[in-house]
């Protein structure tokens, strides 16, 4: 019998219990052992389980606890999570966590602790809920130099664009209904400012390219400016938007890595992406784009990934899985890109008719321009070109009242 611990007891911690409990027989059979939940760690109380003998409030218990060999945090956030989790893999504990914000922000050294002490850090529920992504990465296409990747890692983003798009709602009640159905937390912030894909950008880069990247090195920008003309516009230029997270390898050794609203050609498989899936394209030297597409988030799903995360480590209690990235440094994300794009561009200005002439100049003849004369607003996408360079241009348009600017895919 391999005697675990549970720290945290909400949505997903209730969720892997609950698998535990009344899938024993499979899960058992699986990782050849018995696996007993001995602790659950939450300073709430919760007295109508079958489980409630189990719940502790003292983090010391675990610890000093040597039959304890497998932790799973659930917690969520940075702090008390780093130092519990920290502690248990310094006294030779395992741990299994679905916490994005931490490995994202300390994965590095947690990892390396697990190395030094011989015991296994793994977090699969991190990025995907339950789209098993990061072990594929690692494994699966090993023996790939990865490229790129690019993904819809948010559903609640997903979910509010996909409402946009073949709804024609607004922003606003699009976020509203996804908050009823449970798809948007109160405060909604961390998804709609892209900060939870964010963290899963780090994650995927530092898995896929060696080296940890910290979430401030990311160009970070949310959904919550991109309004039902952007939608209309993009549509006619055969394209929708997604908010994607992407990290890219650069010629020089440095990557690339960045959260923004995007538009997505309609013949790109990630267009198709609707509701609160999440889907992410993995570009390898020899394999291509691969796709991992499925539910990235939600009780069950994400439960089901750290349970299958728990038996990894039963599996393998006296080894180490390889999962390693080396600590970053301060200029190993170049978003200053001198890669090659297309760029859509949106203007408003009192003077339609004088920008429009603007644009033709800068940007060429052949550049389609939506008019909206009662907006006073003109769209168009720019040809491919670098994109400091395309951003000098737009730099240059005079009488122009206000501007927005949106990479393609």
């Amino acid at each position: 019998m391999i005697d675990i611990a549970l720290m945290g007891h909400g949505v997903v911690g209730s969720g892997v219990a609950e698998i535990i409990i009344n899938h024993a027989e499979r899960i058992n059979n699986s990782c050849k052992n018995n696996i007993n939940i001995k602790y659950i760690l939450d300073l709430r109380k919760f007295d109508n389980l079958p489980y409630s003998d189990k719940f502790i409030t003292d983090f010391s218990a675990i610890l000093e606890d040597n039959d304890i060999r497998i932790v799973v945090e659930v917690m969520g956030g940075v702090n008390p999570a780093y130092e519990f989790v920290r502690s248990c893999l310094l006294a030779g504990k395992s741990v299994v966590t679905s916490n994005k914000e931490l490995v994202a922000a300390k994965g590095a050294e947690l990892i390396k602790i697990a190395r030094d002490k011989n015991v296994n850090f793994l977090f699969e529920a991190s990025v995907g809920g339950g789209i098993p992504v990061l072990r594929p990465l690692v494994q699966c296409l090993a023996a790939n130099e990865i490229k790129e990747i690019n993904g819809i890692l948010n559903g609640t983003t997903n979910y509010i664009l996909n409402k946009m798009i073949v709804d024609n709602m607004d922003f606003e009640t699009a976020l509203k209904l996804a908050q009823e159905n449970g798809y948007a937390e109160k405060n909604p912030a961390a998804d709609i400012e892209g900060h939870d894909a964010c963290r899963k950008v780090c994650i995927l880069a530092a898995l896929a390219f060696g080296k940890h990247v910290y979430p401030e090195q990311v160009s970070t920008e949310g959904i919550t400016n991109i309004s039902l003309d952007d939608i209309d516009y993009a549509d006619k230029f055969n394209y929708v938007i997604k908010l994607i997270g992407s990290a890219k390898k650069l010629p020089d050794g440095k990557i690339s890595a960045s959260v923004r609203p995007t538009l997505v050609r309609r013949d790109n498989i990630l267009s198709n992406v609707d509701g609160v899936f999440n889907a992410i394209m993995v570009n390898g030297d020899q394999t291509g784009d691969v796709l991992f597409y499925g539910k990235g988030a939600g009780k069950e799903a994400t439960a089901s990934a750290v349970v299958a995360d728990i038996i990894d480590c039963a599996k393998h209690l006296d080894s180490r899985k390889y999962l390693y990235w080396d600590d970053g440094n301060d200029d190993y994300v170049d978003n200053n890109s001198t890669l090659k794009s297309k760029l859509y561009i949106c203007v408003k200005s009192n003077d339609v008719s004088d920008v429009k002439s603007q644009i033709k100049k800068l940007f060429g003849d052949d550049i389609f321009i939506i008019t909206n004369e009662f907006k006073n607003e003109l769209a168009f996408l720019t040809n491919t070109d670098f994109e400091d360079s395309l951003y000098t241009k737009a730099n240059q348009l005079k009488s122009i009242t206000d501007i927005k600017i949106l990479h393609t895919l």
